[in-house]
């Protein structure tokens, strides 16, 4: 128990000590004008309070990935509380911010947009391409797996297709209509309800008589799967993602001064780590071990282990949160990667989209997209999302680098998490059984290679061009 409650003291001390210290390298301008005052257009730079603004990046960058991604995790044992709370202060919440900030300083422009400018044309063009895929990969898998739930709580005649089309009425709403029409309120109650449950469950397991695991410094996963570089990749929302790169542009077009950036950008990872910490160490406590996880996995995979963990520690409140999470939470993920996909296309274009007009031209070819691949099993191509998820994470980091570099600033605090993202992704996708299947004796030298080749690239490209 000492070390759960040592690991979200470590969190919010993070925030408050760390995320200063990056906000003032950063250097945040309160008297900056930001694209919600200077872009302002009724549609995508729309300004909002600051809390509300919170709210809605939580639960853009969260949705159910702190959760099933926690759970997944928490068959390595307590060893996951580190990559969670270390993970989090120092790569996610610093990609978090500095995405955000600097998409800020450049009009709200999306990550793709960022890295061109800062790594050059060509790594533009591949992550354009890298990241639009990623985008329609959620939203179409998080259309999909809420219609299958949903066709098996209601009646045989409202099939899965049925939903699939209420979704995706509903998801092209979401991503043509101005910001604050649906997301700008809807969000903001569903991020509360995310934060609610984990408190909720939180609570339960330091009151309850729980006996939560202390750190060892063992492998405890049931089938001896390593812990690196797998544990790195598995827990991606809880501790850093590059998704949230795709999201923290739409909110920079909303903050209405740059000193609320840590609020929003780092302070909504660190929530979110806080939320992953509590279902990692109620996956790994409540079912008796990591053996005990690994048979609820395989019986109900994360959802019915959300289920059975909610409806036991919450009762009837518990299993309506439960339904929330496993249906709500990913479609509120897969309508901001319909939106982001088209603000990226726009931003790639130079396409203005304050006309309905003109947002239609781009979200009808994404819809039809996502349409088609709906009907198509992804269970193996989404299994490569985590490694491309870690991977954009990764090219997030290296631009964020680049800015602090290029402005004279210390870009350690970025270039140290992105040289070990580099290791990571590259080890992962060598030995990963969706990978190259190579040893990890061979991998992992070979990715803490590449990182440290990576390292020293940047360093020299970088200075040049100053």
């Amino acid at each position: 128990m000492l070390t759960f409650i040592g690991s979200i003291v470590l969190l919010i001390l993070g925030y408050f000590i760390y995320g200063i210290i990056v906000e003032k390298i950063f250097g945040a301008d309160e008297t900056r004008e930001t694209p919600a005052a200077k872009l302002s257009d009724g549609v995508d730079f729309v300004p909002m309070p600051w809390y509300k603004i919170f709210l809605i990046q939580f639960l853009n960058i969260a949705g159910l990935g702190p959760i099933f991604g926690a759970i997944s995790g928490a068959l390595w044992g307590p060893v996951a509380f580190l990559w969670i709370v270390f993970g989090s202060i120092f790569a996610g919440a610093v990609h978090d911010y500095l995405s955000g900030m600097i998409s800020m300083r450049h009009d709200g422009a999306s990550i793709s947009e960022l890295i061109g400018e800062y790594l050059g044309n060509g790594p533009r063009q591949i992550m354009r391409v890298f990241s639009l895929i990623l985008l329609i990969l959620v939203g179409t898998v998080f259309m999909t797996g809420p219609a299958t739930l949903l066709a098996s709580l209601t009646p045989k005649a409202i099939t899965t297709n049925v939903w699939l089309i209420i979704i995706i009425a509903y998801y092209f709403l979401a991503t043509i209509l101005p910001v604050d029409k649906i997301i700008g309120r809807l969000y903001p109650l569903f991020g509360a309800s995310l934060i609610i449950m984990a408190v909720g469950v939180g609570g339960s397991l330091i009151f309850g008589g729980y006996d939560v695991p202390e750190l060892v410094f063992a492998n405890f996963h049931p089938t001896g799967l390593a812990i690196w570089p797998m544990l790195f990749v598995t827990i991606a929302c809880g501790a850093i993602s590059g998704f949230h790169a795709t999201q923290s542009p739409m909110m920079a077009r909303c903050t209405t001064n740059e000193k609320y950036g840590r609020q929003v950008f780092y302070g909504a990872m660190i929530a979110e780590g806080i939320v992953a910490l509590v279902w990692a160490a109620a996956a790994m406590t409540f079912f008796g071990g990591t053996t005990g996880l690994q048979a609820a996995l395989t019986a109900g995979g994360p959802a019915g282990v959300v289920n059975e963990i909610t409806g036991n520690m919450l009762g009837v409140v518990g299993g309506i949160l439960a339904m929330l999470g496993v249906i709500a939470l990913p479609i509120s993920s897969g309508d901001t990667a319909f939106r982001s996909a088209r603000l990226q296309l726009a931003d790639m274009f130079k396409f203005s989209q304050k006309s309905t007009g003109s947002r239609l031209k781009l979200a009808l070819p994404l819809f039809a997209i996502g349409v088609a691949l709906s009907q198509i099993d992804f269970t193996i191509i989404w299994r490569y999302f985590a490694w491309s998820n870690q991977t954009l994470a990764m090219m997030a980091l290296w631009t964020g680098a680049a800015y602090l570099l290029k402005h004279g600033r210390f870009h350690w605090i970025a270039t140290i998490p992105a040289t070990f993202m580099t290791a990571v992704s590259v080890s992962y996708i060598l030995v990963a059984p969706e990978g190259f299947r190579q040893s990890l004796a061979l991998g992992t030298p070979v990715g803490i290679l590449a990182a440290v080749l990576a390292l020293g690239v940047f360093l020299y490209t970088q200075k040049k061009r100053i």
